[in-house]
Order: C-alpha cells, then sequence, then structure tokens
C-alpha cells in the first residue's frame, strides 16, 4: 500500500531502534520467567468465582469441556503471538506486530486500543483485590473507614485508598527492574498456584459421583433481548444463544474465555526477554497449558461437590466448602484470590507501560516518554506517568461495566494479530522465524472467525463505548500522531535504511 497511512515499519528497523543507548530496554527474562508471568496475569479470582457461576448459569458439568473449547481458542492466538514475538522480539506487542505488517493507522489503533484494556484492567483488578482484603479484615474484626473503603460504599466522598496504594507500590517495583518484577512475580505465583492445587486435592475428597448426573443437561433456549444491554448478534439477527445443552458448552466457552486473558501480554515482554526466539513461544504456549489444565480441574472439583443448579453466583467454590461442613475454606479461597489478584494488577500495567512506550519511540506519542531510566533500564516515565493516573482511576472508580471494553479489546487485538500473521508471510518470506504458526493462512482465518463470534457475543453497549473510544483515537492521531511519526516524510530518521538482518 502507498498511502501514509499503512506505512510499514521494517522489522530490521524496530529491531535497530531497540539498540538505541536511550531507549533500549535491558534484557533479563528467561522462558520460566515468561510462563510465571503468563500464569500469573490469567490465574485471578475468575477460577474462584467464573467456575461455578458458569456451571450454575450455562453449561452444568460440562463447564469443564467449556475450559477446553475456550483454550483452544486462545490457543489459536497464542500460536500467532508466539510467532510475531519470537520473530519481532520488541516491546509492544500487537501493536508492534501491527506496525510491520498492516501499517501505521492499524498499529495506532490497536495501540490505542490497548492501552485503553490494560488501564482499565488494572483499575478494576486493583478494586477487586481491595475488596477481597477489606473482607478478610472484616473477618479479624478491622472495619476500614466507608470513605476510604470504596466508591460504592461512600455517601459523598469515597476513594478507596487500599486499590490506589497497590497501584503505587507496584508501580515502584517496575520502576526498580524487570527482573525485581519477575522475582516478585514468582514468589506471589507460587503462592497462589500452591492454594488452587490445595482446592483441587481437597475438593476431590468431597465429590459426590451423582452430582454430575447429567453431566450435559438438557438444553433450555434463551430469550432474545432488544436493549444496549443484550449480545450485538441477538439485535443483529435475533438469534439468541442457549444455555445447558451442547450449545450451551459453547456459551459457556463465550464467557470463560475471559478467564484466559492475559497470555498476550507475555508478549510485550519480548524485548526484555534474552532468548525471545526460543523463550517466547514457550513462555506464551507454557502458561496457556498450565492454566487450561487448573482451570478444567477446578471446574471438575466444584461441579462434583455440589449439585450445578445448587451452586451460588457470588462465590460458588467458597460456598461449595460451606456446603460440606468445610466453612474455613472459604477464607482460605479469598487469601489465594487476592494474593492472585496481586501479579494480575502488576502484569497488566507492565504491559501498558511496554505498549506506550513503544508507540512513543515511534513518535506516535511524545518521544519524552521513550527514554529508560540511566541505571534500571526501564521506561519510568510512562511507568510513573500511568501508575498515577491509574492510582486515581482506581480510587475514584467503582466496579461496574469498565470490565466489559477489557474484552472486547483483547479480542480484537486477537483479529489484529491473526491477519498480521497472513500478511507478514506473503511480504516479508524472507524473515527468519524460529517459530512458525502452523496451517497459515488456515488457522490464522480460523482464530479470527472464533475471536469476532465472541466479539459479537458481548453487549451492543460495550460496542458502543469501544467505538466512542476508537473516535477519540482517530482524532488523536490526525491531529499529533501521523505528523510526528518517525516514519512520517522528512523526518530526521530514514525509514528506508535498512540495517543487516540479524
Amino acid at each position: 500500500m502507498t498511502s501514509p497511512l499503512f506505512r510499514t515499519k521494517k522489522v530490521e528497523q524496530s529491531i535497530r531502534d531497540t539498540e538505541e543507548p536511550e531507549h533500549a530496554l535491558k534484557k533479563s527474562l528467561s522462558a520460566l520467567d515468561l510462563t510465571v508471568f503468563g500464569v500469573g496475569v490469567i490465574i485471578g479470582t475468575g477460577i474462584f468465582v467464573l467456575t461455578g457461576t458458569v456451571a450454575k448459569n450455562n453449561a452444568g458439568p460440562a463447564t469443564a469441556l467449556a475450559f477446553v473449547v475456550a483454550g483452544v481458542v486462545c490457543a489459536l492466538a497464542a500460536l500467532c503471538y508466539a510467532e510475531f514475538a519470537s520473530t519481532v522480539p520488541v516491546a509492544g506487542s500487537a501493536y508492534t506486530f501491527s506496525y510491520a505488517s498492516l501499517g501505521e493507522l492499524p498499529a495506532w489503533i490497536i495501540g490505542w486500543d490497548l492501552v485503553l484494556e490494560f488501564a482499565l484492567g488494572t483499575a478494576v483488578v486493583a478494586v477487586g483485590w481491595s475488596g477481597y482484603i477489606q473482607s478478610l479484615m472484616a473477618n479479624a474484626g478491622w472495619e476500614m473507614p466507608a470513605a476510604l473503603g470504596s466508591r460504592e460504599g461512600a455517601d459523598v466522598f469515597g476513594f478507596d485508598i487500599l486499590a490506589a496504594a497497590l497501584v503505587l507500590v507496584l508501580t515502584g517495583i517496575l520502576v526498580l527492574g524487570m527482573k525485581l518484577s519477575a522475582r516478585v512475580t514468582s514468589v506471589v505465583v507460587a503462592i497462589k498456584v500452591t492454594v488452587v492445587l490445595v482446592v483441587i486435592i481437597a475438593g476431590a475428597f468431597f465429590i459426590t459421583a451423582d452430582n454430575y448426573d447429567p453431566f450435559i443437561p438438557d438444553s433450555k433456549p434463551v430469550p432474545a433481548g432488544q436493549s444496549l444491554d443484550a449480545p450485538l448478534i441477538q439485535l443483529m439477527f435475533g438469534w439468541a444463544p442457549a444455555n445447558f445443552g451442547v450449545m450451551g458448552i459453547f456459551t459457556a466457552a463465550s464467557v470463560v474465555f475471559f478467564a484466559f486473558i492475559g497470555f498476550d501480554i507475555v508478549a510485550t515482554a519480548a524485548e526484555e526477554t534474552r532468548n525471545p526466539q526460543r523463550d517466547m513461544p514457550r513462555g506464551i504456549l507454557g502458561s496457556l497449558f498450565i492454566c487450561t489444565t487448573l482451570y478444567v480441574l477446578v471446574s471438575i472439583v466444584v461441579t462434583g461437590m455440589q449439585h450445578y443448579s445448587e451452586l451460588s453466583v457470588d462465590a460458588p467454590l467458597a460456598d461449595a466448602f460451606k456446603a460440606t461442613g468445610h466453612p474455613w475454606f472459604a477464607g482460605f479461597i479469598s487469601f489465594g484470590a487476592a494474593v492472585g489478584l496481586t501479579t494480575v494488577c502488576m502484569i497488566l500495567l507492565l504491559g501498558q507501560t511496554r505498549v506506550f512506550f513503544a508507540m512513543s519511540r515511534d513518535g506516535l506519542l511524545p518521544r519524552f516518554f521513550s527514554r529508560v531510566h540511566p541505571r534500571f533500564k526501564t521506561p519510568h516515565r510512562p511507568t510513573v506517568l500511568l501508575g498515577v493516573l491509574i492510582a486515581v482511576l482506581a480510587g475514584f472508580t467503582p466496579l461496574n461495566e469498565l470490565a466489559a471494553l477489557v474484552n472486547i479489546g483483547t479480542l480484537f487485538a486477537f483479529v489484529v494479530v491473526a491477519i498480521g500473521v497472513i500478511i507478514l508471510r506473503r511480504t516479508r518470506p524472507d524473515l527468519h522465524r524460529s517459530f512458525r504458526t502452523p496451517w497459515v493462512p488456515v488457522l490464522p482465518i480460523v482464530s479470527v472467525a472464533a475471536s469476532l463470534w465472541l466479539m459479537l457475543n458481548l453487549p451492543a453497549e460495550t460496542w458502543v463505548r469501544f467505538g466512542i473510544w476508537m473516535a477519540i483515537g482517530f482524532v488523536v492521531y490526525f491531529l499529533y500522531s501521523r505528523g510526528h511519526s518517525r516514519m512520517a516524510p522528512g523526518h530526521d530518521e530514514d525509514p528506508a535504511a535498512a540495517p543487516p538482518s540479524r
């Protein structure tokens, strides 16, 4: 394409930019670090809540199959991410991949989308973490003042000080270095996975075989809705998904899919990986496999402990233990969820700062933010800026529909990356690819179709909000980013210069 809106940035140039001393990130991560990051961000409160909720409302004991279906959909996208991350080991994930294959405007759109996705995700997770901590404090007889506990519980002024404090502490850890962040994450993930395994093993002793009958309950049609709260596909075609039955498994898969969100963030750390060609595919696919296995086991346990029709919606796993006469597990599960959300919050913040840093280094955002710390070699300026903004957002934002925007943003990124793999295979067949997505273009096309299907099942209201944010992004691009891009004509950087490939 000849239009400047679709000018691409050569892979060699992207790699060259990572070698500029003032804009170079420190390479310190291994395949194990990447896998830990992936597990750390994927496994959150959803494993303790979402599994039972979906079993009660959508699929019954067959929820385990729904997790397998969702895991396969994610694996399709993960294979595409693995090829890109190993071929273009540069910070920015889907943004960088899009710039190399689709062009500048699509790259800006996906970068703008990721900035919102990670910011809202971090804020929402921080508020959720605060809720668990306050619950544990209440069990110990210590109540937070209403004005400092939650925005939702305040009469006039409310600021969730715990949520804001968590974001600021994690911001400081990220500024001090990627290896420190990896060590903190490793410790917390070890605790979190231990809690999950204890729950699985303990729950296995309370399983009753009769609770699995029927494994796939009879199908129940869902009335089609007409408001913006209804899925977009209902408003477009009048089609409503069914709960339970075989189709209920796929309905449940569209819900539990969002428990997997986060593995793509591993790709944002490609530039800080010592051997990205080897370790990025291992980290992305390894973390996805581990988490899928844990999700399936938890769903089998919770539906075996209590009949799916009797599960609670708010805390199904904890209440299942109460129903079997072991209420102390509820506090144990809350502790595991609180610990788990700490790493989710930090890795979401990590992903956002790396995308922001990459966009700044390319000139699409002010270059001021692309200079790394002289000692720690981290993008300290965007980390501090975004950390403070998200801390304020988390402090003043109640938990509501904002989380849905995170979902549509991730699926949109999946679509872009899958298309990018097909295009880059055609435009740059000469590139060395240490990992190759199998069955191209069939597998990426299937990945696009699966992601679009899940997007259509999101509420129409989410699409409206997503469209508004994208419209704002177009305005920013044409007023600032297009003219300040390092790829723009007359810039001091010659985009045509092609350094030797390595």
